[in-house]
């Protein structure tokens, strides 16, 4: 079985010492009561329930997956007592509206429970996870009597909900959808057509699904412009609000997968099931993309969870293991061997897994805290600047932190060896786990096309501008510091190779767009690498600070890190640069039928 505690320690440091939580967000209208003290609370709490409750049934989950027979959709032994625990305990309505039973925390200590959650059973948490999204969409577009309908059922977690898009003929590419909406009058409508990959689409949890669903009106317009988005619940609602006859949609298979096997992945299908329009016709994408834009950001924590359990697992492995001496002649010789954790090629797994790890929370915590600035800030500029930074990183998250938490657990079955690649140990799990992070919620080469066709540009720069000023002016006052120096140096020099490659993809993209399409993949992880050096400097800013306190421990493998992720990791930018500025030639100029 893998290791894995929740790691307070970095989130408070993270939350307290870098990112002054208390500052930004404490003093929020509407986040008054999220105290220091309450978040810490929470915080253990939240982590006793992942470690002792969820953890212990990711395995089996894993082994015995979802069954589904005759319609109905069985979850492994467990699931469904500890879903009830889970909603029982307030965790399902964390960071939603008071006003429909919600607890209305922050955004912020949603996105940790979200990591601890994913790190401890990631199956597990897809099922709140997508009612999660649904009920910031309808929050956001639904009509007061759908919010009533629905909402406070949801939050409880009595029902459940999902998001219905994709269909057998397109993914990515949701204009080219067929599922139907006929009007019926009185605000009912018939839909019918069939969906795939619709995580939680049928399971035995709940008493209700709630799903949101994307269909074409008889009138609607061509592509992506004419789709309407609808709710359509598995049992119609009665006038006392409690679950009805069943609604014409259910399911037709689930996936047999190579990961997350306790999450049901459903083929739906609506065979002229009543629905109700969200919002205003064919503004569906619209209203779809709230709830799409919080799935990246979730699925990008769903990458570093896995990784984080990957991390403890393999540095506790390899302090047990006993295999050969270390290089230097024997570190115990009492005994017939060292632990593996002696060899520099294990100790440079465990270092690019916790720098990855910790770089990446920083990060995610910082946004965080930005998605709590720009929904609850006073002052509307504040608001717009923190928008700003969410709607840049977004991308970057989800692709970056699904890329690197699949190389991570990747590295820790590595360091297991042998012993990895079997499931006793459950390290070939969390591989098998992390790679649909990779796939799902836009694939990663669409995040990256999507940064560089669409945030670059965007308001003439202006999300650009939310990073570039920000970290140019912590870099002009490093630059004052000494002990600053073998850490703003290289971020000096990753933020120009960054800016250089900007400057690049804008003039090179509007002449000829294969250009900026063929270095997109590489711009964003060349993005990431100077997002990740730049909190690590902070980082770095911080631990050297508190080296004489009561945790120089912490603070002293922290500076260590930071020095492993500049030195051994950084460079990693300039051969992202290299590539960027290759241009299209060496991708476009093989001929199709060569290949």
């Amino acid at each position: 079985m893998v290791s894995y505690t929740a790691p307070l320690d970095d989130i408070r440091f993270l939350l307290y010492d870098l990112l002054d939580y208390e500052g930004q967000v404490a003093g929020l209208p509407g986040c008054e009561e999220a105290s220091r003290e309450l978040v810490d609370a929470v915080l253990e709490e939240g982590a006793k329930f992942c470690e002792n409750e969820l953890l212990p049934l990711n395995r089996s989950g894993d082994e015995e997956g979802c069954a589904f027979e005759n319609g109905v959709v069985r979850t492994p032994k467990g699931f469904k007592e500890l879903y009830e625990a889970f909603c029982e305990a307030g965790w399902n309505g964390l960071s939603l509206n008071p006003d429909y039973g919600g607890q209305g925390l922050p955004k912020t200590l949603q996105f940790v429970m979200t990591e601890l959650i994913c790190s401890s059973n990631i199956s597990f948490g897809m099922y709140p996870g997508l009612t999660h999204g649904a009920c910031n969409a309808l929050e956001l577009h639904g009509s007061d009597d759908q919010k009533q309908t629905f909402l406070p059922n949801m939050i409880h977690g009595r029902w459940s909900g999902t998001m219905c898009l994709t269909e057998p003929h397109c993914g990515t590419d949701l204009g080219l959808i067929r599922t139907k909406a006929e009007p019926v009058g009185e605000g009912k409508y018939k839909i019918t057509g069939t969906k795939i990959f619709i995580s939680a689409g049928e399971h035995d949890m709940s008493e209700n699904i709630v799903h949101l669903v994307l269909a074409k009106l008889p009138d609607a317009p061509e592509g992506s412009k004419g789709i309407s988005l609808f709710i359509v619940p598995k049992f119609l609602v009665k006038e006392d609000g409690s679950p009805g006859a069943r609604n014409g949609v259910a399911c037709g298979s689930i996936e047999h997968k190579m990961g997350i096997k306790a999450s049901s992945t459903c083929v739906m299908n609506f065979d002229e099931a009543e629905g109700y329009l969200v919002g205003e016709p064919h503004s569906g994408m619209a209203k779809m993309f709230t709830m799409m834009n919080v799935a990246r950001l979730d699925v990008g924590i769903q990458g570093l969870g896995l990784a984080e359990t990957a991390y403890q697992s393999a540095a506790a492995y390899a302090k047990e293991r006993l295999q050969g001496r270390s290089l230097a002649g024997p570190q115990q010789p009492d005994r017939p061997a060292d632990p593996i954790i002696v060899h520099p090629d294990v100790r440079k797994n465990l270092l690019t897994m916790r720098a990855l790890n910790e770089g990446a929370r920083a990060l995610a915590l910082w946004v965080a805290i930005a998605v709590d600035v720009a929904e609850k800030h006073p002052d509307d500029a504040r608001r717009q600047e923190a928008d700003d930074l969410v709607a840049l990183m977004t991308p970057i998250i989800k692709s970056f932190f699904t890329d690197a938490g699949f190389e991570v657990t990747n590295i820790g079955m590595q360091v297991f060896g042998g012993h990895g690649y079997i499931r006793e140990h459950g390290m070939e799990q969390l591989v098998r786990d992390a790679r649909i992070a990779q796939i799902y919620e836009g694939a990663n080469g669409i995040q990256a096309l999507d940064l560089v066709g669409r945030k670059l540009g965007q308001n003439m720069g202006r999300l650009l501008r939310r990073f570039f000023h920000p970290v140019q002016d912590y870099i002009e006052e490093g630059m004052t510091k000494p002990e600053l120096a073998e850490f703003v140096a290289p971020l000096a020099k990753s933020l120009s190779r960054l800016q250089q490659a900007t400057l690049w993809i804008g003039q090179q993209g509007l002449k000829d767009p294969e250009e900026a399409g063929a270095a997109a993949t590489d711009y964003l992880n060349l993005f990431a690498y100077t997002a990740l050096a730049y909190l690590w400097c902070r980082m770095a800013e911080a631990s050297l600070a508190n080296l004489e306190g009561d945790r120089a421990e912490f603070h002293e493998a922290k500076l260590a890190t930071a020095r492993f992720f500049f030195q051994r990791l950084l460079p990693k930018s300039s051969g992202h640069f290299s590539a960027i500025m290759a241009g299209k030639a060496p991708l476009m100029e093989m001929k199709e039928a060569a290949f």
